[in-house]
């Protein structure tokens, strides 16, 4: 890939040694980790948007179901589970 453009930065002295010694200790050039840091950065807000974006349609739809009351109760909720748990300690666990 073509790199044509360029990046310009300011920072600390020591963390400008310490980054360089790391890159070299990795026998790499100190551009392409951070370009590596870029991408990496990049795919981490990907992610970070299509978990915001899931999370918004999850809490809209459960908004939905509580405005329709359509919804279960807590208790309810807690009465399932612990039918199905059930279930499984009677299933799995070898009876004596």
């Amino acid at each position: 890939m073509q790199k044509d453009s360029v990046f310009t930065l300011k920072l600390e002295p020591d963390l400008h040694a310490a980054f360089k010694q790391a890159a070299e200790a990795t026998h790499r050039p100190a551009s392409q980790v951070v370009r590596e840091l870029m991408r990496d950065f990049i795919e981490q807000q990907k992610e970070k948007a299509g978990y915001e974006a899931y999370l918004e349609r999850k809490v809209s739809a459960a908004r939905q179901s509580v405005d329709a009351k359509s919804g279960k109760t807590h208790t309810a909720t807690n009465s399932e589970f612990e039918s199905r748990k059930q279930v499984l300690r009677d299933t799995l666990v070898p009876k004596n």
